[in-house]
């Protein structure tokens, strides 16, 4: 008990008297700065290594050479395309692409087939889902309610859109973090913002300073560990206990975002098209006023009885800022009043809905009345779910004692790490712009090539994408608990090629990467190597693996012939087993040919994961996920093995496999192993599968219900679900 007064009398100082600044300046040990993330990144010399013409090859090879481990050859052709298309794109390759790619004999083969894929719309289908992971993307808000981000999609598609176009990736990070700084005007860069809009919000929460400050801690751990794999996080309450990142470097990130707030109506249209809506606006309340009006006088009683209910569940302080004159508000209570007003803001439908006798008849009555004019009334414009900064002038930011909003320590401006750059951050203002300009300046030292962190972060990404580990096998953390690059020549080789010759091209990196023997090797285990380097560190081989569920479904709905190709747009919903339900709704009149659609726009409740992908391992949206876990779990076999939709695939693959009349057994079993193993089978499985339909027909009577279940048996092999 004594303790307990002791803390809460040490806490009740704190908060009345904040120091004003840091009592001791902190200072690093050499060893500290010499940490190699923290060092430049330089184009080291390739080692001179026989038969390594790609440099990677060298570095590769050079490190293999001084482990003595020896390289695993080059896989087959076959393997290598399915490879690519998996890598690339994420659905298989066609028997067509597969003959065309064997029947090629030409030296540059395989680079005209990673040329061609790199070109198709598939890639930023495939690769924006590995940036969605990061960015903790999902179309609603998580918490109790779940409710749908309606227009949050925009956010995906962009992503998408953005990798189809190589956009250099300097300028991919700029617009995420201030677009609307950098770039006004840009719909693009605008709806990018969202990359901070993505945290997991409690719409009704009533405690809006500390949801503030939740909110702002979540954007400031996520940049850091996306953008510089920095575990910034655990400086929240104290100086890290491992790396050095500073207590108050912490809150000298969260500054650059110390203005920003929620834009769920960012207009995406041009002034004149905004112009022309309000015209058309304005006739349609000047025909509507009497109707209007009618219908105000019936639920503004009750509007006032519920705005007086949901005021009553705020703290004083937060009352008196919503009812404050708006030319009183300082920057943080700004701040408050837009978060807080949603929830004392509601639609004539909400009051409406609670209505009753002659009030509600008379109501509907009016409704129908309005509805006459609906002819008048303009299409609603496009808006993006967009993160701003609230006005020109920002809050103060302070270190926090463990973290508590409300006890101050000091007051901190934006600024970068310490270990890096200890003084404050330049911030100019935009003109003509109702912001701070500080993210601006936090993007444009993200993304200068003198900084150490980001090139060398997302070479060692696309490395992990492309080979299924990391040069560092921890993406997103750099830091003294993470595990130190394997080969830290050959990843600052990346990194430096990656900005000064492939000009921050996520593509031109990607295709080097697939261009080198290294990443053409055979999957095959080798006793020898695998004793030396058990988890292929070093990369004597290709690493095999299970693909990401999404994969599999895009693969299935691809052999099947059932796959839309249709792009972008608000999420679909496929269905759903049967029984299962879901807080916050799931469309379920959604036809099948909408609903099959690229796994990447299926609809995200954060809350509760599609049961497909989260079998297969589909990160948490709460947070960002730098590598996803490859598990391997009886609720997988079970869901390939009883979902009424991966049958409703084998009948499609059984139909593709059959396709023209009189085909022997023989000829459909190759065509079915051609469609979904990119391969014919071996004699061995041809005579086993023919002898398995043969029984199964005599069983059950029916040929077509045996060639069925033998697809099904396809889908559901390794060889199927795994990337060799």
């Amino acid at each position: 008990m004594r303790t307990l007064v002791f803390y809460l009398a040490v806490v009740t100082v704190l908060a009345a008297e904040p120091a004003t600044s840091e009592s001791k300046p902190k200072s690093f040990t050499e060893k500290q700065k010499q940490w190699w993330a923290f060092q430049p990144v330089t184009r080291p010399e390739a080692p001179a290594v026989n038969g390594a013409g790609n440099p990677i090859d060298a570095f590769v090879l050079g490190k293999l050479a001084e482990k003595g481990i020896a390289p695993n050859p080059r896989a087959d052709k076959a393997t290598l395309l399915r490879r690519a298309h998996f890598t690339i794109t994420g659905v298989p390759p066609t028997p067509e692409e597969v003959q065309a790619f064997l029947s090629d004999t030409s030296a540059n083969a395989w680079e005209k087939t990673i040329d061609r894929l790199l070109a198709t719309k598939q890639y930023g289908e495939r690769w924006g889902r590995h940036w969605l992971d990061l960015a903790r993307y999902a179309d609603s808000e998580g918490f109790k309610a779940d409710e749908t981000r309606p227009n949050v999609w925009r956010y995906r598609d962009y992503v998408i859109q953005s990798l189809n176009d190589d956009k250099p990736y300097d300028r991919f990070v700029k617009e995420q973090i201030a677009g609307d700084e950098l770039y006004p005007g840009d719909k693009d860069a605008l709806v990018a913002t969202g990359f901070n809009r993505h945290f997991p919000d409690e719409s009704n929460a009533a405690n809006i300073m500390q949801r503030r400050q939740e909110l702002l801690n979540d954007i400031t751990d996520v940049v850091g560990s996306t953008m510089m794999a920095m575990t910034y996080g655990c400086a929240r309450c104290h100086d890290h206990k491992f790396d050095p990142i500073l207590h108050k470097d912490y809150y000298r990130l969260q500054a650059f975002f110390a203005n920003t707030r929620i834009e769920d109506e960012a207009l995406l249209v041009t002034p004149e098209r905004r112009a022309a809506f309000e015209a058309k606006q304005r006739i349609w309340e000047e025909k509507t006023a009497s109707v209007r009006a009618e219908m105000d006088a019936i639920i503004k009683p009750r509007y006032v009885t519920r705005y007086e209910e949901r005021m009553s569940r705020f703290p004083e302080e937060i009352q008196a800022v919503i009812r404050m004159a708006p030319d009183k508000r300082n920057p943080y209570e700004w701040q408050m009043y837009q978060k807080a007003k949603a929830q004392v803001t509601f639609t004539d439908q909400e009051i409406a809905a609670t209505l009753k006798g002659a009030e509600k008849e008379k109501f509907n009555a009016l409704k129908k009345q309005l509805a006459a004019f609906n002819h008048l009334k303009p299409a609603p414009l496009p808006v993006a779910q967009a993160m701003i900064d609230e006005s020109r002038s920002a809050p103060p930011t302070h270190v926090l004692s463990v973290g508590n909003h409300e006890v101050k320590l000091y007051e901190v401006e934006p600024g970068y790490l310490s270990i890096l750059d200890p003084a404050a951050a330049k911030i100019a203002p935009v003109d003509g712009l109702n912001t701070t300009g500080r993210r601006a300046a936090l993007a444009n030292w993200l993304t200068d090539p003198s900084n150490p962190l980001t090139s060398r972060v997302m070479a060692n990404r696309i490395w992990h994408y492309a080979f299924g580990r990391g040069i560092s096998a921890t993406p997103s953390d750099f830091g003294v608990m993470g595990e130190r690059p394997a080969n830290r020549e050959l990843l600052d080789w990346l990194a430096y090629t990656f900005v000064n010759e492939d000009k921050w091209s996520i593509k031109k990196s990607l295709k080097r990467m697939m261009m080198s023997e290294t990443f053409q090797q055979s999957a095959a285990f080798n006793a020898s190597s695998a004793e030396k380097d058990p988890d292929n560190k070093y990369t004597w081989r290709y690493n095999r693996r299970r693909l990401e569920g999404e994969i599999i479904r895009d693969s299935m709905l691809q052999v099947s012939g059932l796959l839309n190709a249709k792009m972008g747009g608000p999420g679909v919903f496929p269905p759903l087993p049967p029984g299962m339900t879901t807080r916050g709704g799931w469309k379920k009149e959604e036809t099948i040919e909408e609903s099959s659609r690229r796994s990447v726009y299926t609809f995200v409740r954060r809350n509760t994961r599609y049961p497909m992908f989260e079998s297969f391992d589909m990160p948490d949206t709460h947070e960002p996920c730098a590598r996803r876990n490859l598990t391997t779990s009886s609720t997988q076999a079970l869901e390939l093995l009883n979902s009424d939709q991966v049958l409703g695939w084998a009948k499609g693959l059984a139909k593709r496999a059959s396709n023209d009349s009189g085909m022997s057994a023989g000829s459909r079993i190759e065509r079915a192993y051609k469609l979904a193993y990119s391969r014919n089978p071996s004699a061995e499985e041809l005579g086993s599968a023919e002898s398995f339909l043969d029984k199964h027909a005599k069983v059950t009577g029916n040929a077509e219900t045996a060639f069925v279940d033998f697809c099904h048996m396809l889908m559901n092999s390794n060889e199927f679900v795994f990337i060799n």
